[in-house]
């Protein structure tokens, strides 16, 4: 082999996945590098803001690290809801008993705060070892001898040799397209999710959702306020602010033209919100990502030669109707790749650890959760357009309405279904025209008069933290025809909005006009919807650069 610097295993990225991979690894006695690219770790990650510990799984976050309930989360989600809308009618259904089950607790989280936590552990349990954790290091691919994955290669660094090698560098993964085990060409196998944090006194909090300071709650929405974009929102109680999003399916997106900052306006400004954001609405930090969908995006065999795919890059996020989890899985996920690697140097063949992974994710149970059977033989068929089309007119006409009047007890209950929820199909009957329908049905009106004004976009992009380096997305074809859609997708582009990311322009060229598409980088959060939905060359900004995210 080249002489390069060697580890047993080297882990990219420092989220839950990255944290609990390292943490096992130590804690069996492996030399661990630890590399993450932003200037600490939780300033390049974001999430909708729910740990959970499942009680099936074999491993949870505070059993790796146990103080972590205590030291790196914001709040106990003691009560869940989801809030069907239908114009200003709203109908609520109380759905605790879905996210308690198999739940031995659930937190709300901010990624700054409890990355940078997990971070300074994992430095401590991996310098014992002969390794740590470096910061600012952009991992750019894979380093291969005669064809074979044996290290990664970085921008700031010399290529680095490993045993193993653990990618968990988020959904925008440059380690598992490097190695074909993941790519960014169907839509419809992602999600977006677009989040405001606006803060708020404890004592607000407490007072306005009628909770005690050792409690919280997650809200839902779905229904017609979100003009027809398959997908919802959130709301969850943090320890002094308030994680508000919307997650949606990004090829609805995209055949929408929606625009994700004026969906989640749409929710901020909504009256049922007015009783907890009051009149005294302050932004702190406007955030984007994308999300995978497991039920399509999982990989079932996510290793390839030395490397192992964990967490979002592997698409280990369970994103299923009322259901989002993944950090959870990401958790999972790394200390069973940790794990594999240790069951596999025991017995001299250290390079057998992605098989030994694989199969423990398939033994433990994570593999139905992420690819649930019931989706697969149910869900599909109602996703077939003559089914689909039939589901919807049934769920609107008289007849369905009438069910959904006579049935209101039993619609609550199967809210509360793991099983029925598992099957749920992607199309716009359980995101869109059913919820609307129960609004409708069952709902009632909302007084309440909404005074939040979001701020503009311009504001919320310069509110945030860059450390601008060079261009990170490369537009390889800039007509409007191949990468136009990136003008509405993107979360800091719109139509008529001059200062994002993306921009279409109106061209003389030769006597004639051309509708073309521009890119200015520096505003870029990262977020990788581009990468889908655009002729485009996206790779991560250089260690230290691009975005820096205050809260996550």
């Amino acid at each position: 082999m080249t002489d390069h610097e060697h580890y047993e295993a080297v882990v990219v990225g420092c989220g839950p996945g990255g944290a609990a991979a390292a943490a096992n690894l130590a804690r069996n006695g492996v030399e661990t590098l630890v590399l993450e690219r932003g200037v600490d770790a939780g300033s390049k990650n974001v999430s909708g803001g729910l740990i959970y510990a499942e009680e099936s799984a074999p491993y949870t976050i505070d059993g790796l690290f146990p103080e972590f309930r205590e030291e790196a989360t914001e709040r106990p989600v003691t009560e869940n809801y989801i809030h069907n809308v239908a114009g200003d009618t709203v109908k609520t259904f109380d759905i605790g008993d879905l996210h308690h089950h198999d739940t031995a607790w659930a937190d709300s989280v901010l990624r700054r705060r409890m990355d940078s936590w997990l971070a300074d552990r994992v430095h401590e349990l991996t310098h014992e070892t002969g390794g740590g954790l470096l910061t600012e290091v952009h991992v750019t691919g894979l380093l291969r001898e005669k064809g074979e994955i044996v290290g990664v290669t970085c921008e700031e660094l010399d290529p680095i040799a490993a045993d193993i090698v653990v990618a968990a560098d988020g959904v925008n993964s440059e380690l598992a397209r490097d190695a074909g085990l993941m790519d960014w060409e169907d839509p419809d196998e992602w999600f977006q999710g677009v989040k405001a944090v606006a803060e708020m006194d404890p004592d607000t909090i407490d007072e306005r959702f009628d909770i005690d300071a050792d409690e919280g709650e997650a809200h839902l929405f779905s229904g017609d306020l979100f003009d027809g974009v398959r997908g919802g929102g959130f709301l969850y109680t943090n320890e002094a602010s308030l994680s508000i999003g919307t997650v949606f399916h990004l090829d609805s997106i995209a055949e929408e033209r929606a625009e994700p900052q004026e969906l989640l306006d749409g929710l901020l400004t909504h009256p049922l919100m007015a009783q907890w954001l009051g009149e005294d609405y302050h932004e702190l930090e406007y955030s984007a990502k994308l999300v995978p969908d497991s039920k399509k995006a999982a990989l079932t065999a996510p290793h390839e030669d030395r490397l192992v795919v964990v967490g979002d890059a592997a698409g280990q996020m369970q994103a299923q109707g009322p259901i989002i989890k993944g950090m959870n899985h990401a958790v999972t996920a790394g200390a069973l790749a940790a794990e594999a690697f240790a069951d596999a140097r025991s017995r001299g063949d250290p390079h057998r650890a992605g098989e030994f992974y694989e199969q423990k994710l398939h033994d433990e149970g994570v593999m139905d959760k992420l690819r649930p059977t019931s989706y697969s033989v149910v869900g599909k068929l109602g996703e077939i357009g003559p089914i689909d089309g039939v589901a919807n007119a049934v769920a609107e006409s008289a007849v369905g309405r009438f069910g959904v009047r006579a049935a209101e007890g039993l619609v609550e209950r199967a809210y509360n279904s793991p099983m029925l929820v598992s099957m749920i199909p992607d199309t716009k009957l359980p995101y869109v025209t059913l919820p609307t329908v129960i609004g409708e049905e069952l709902g009632e009106v909302v007084t309440d008069e909404n005074h939040v004004q979001p701020p503009e976009l311009d504001d919320r992009i310069g509110d945030l933290t860059y450390d601008v380096g060079d261009p990170h997305i490369e537009l390889v074809d800039n007509s409007f025809e191949a990468s136009g859609t990136a003008v509405t997708a993107c979360p800091v582009s719109a139509t008529d909005f001059g200062g994002g990311c993306y921009r279409d322009e109106m061209v003389q060229t030769n006597g004639h006009e051309e509708h073309l598409v521009s890119l200015d980088t520096q505003p870029c959060v990262e977020c990788g919807t581009c990468a889908v939905v655009a002729d485009t060359e996206w790779e991560h900004p250089a260690g230290g650069k691009g975005v820096e995210f205050e809260q996550g």
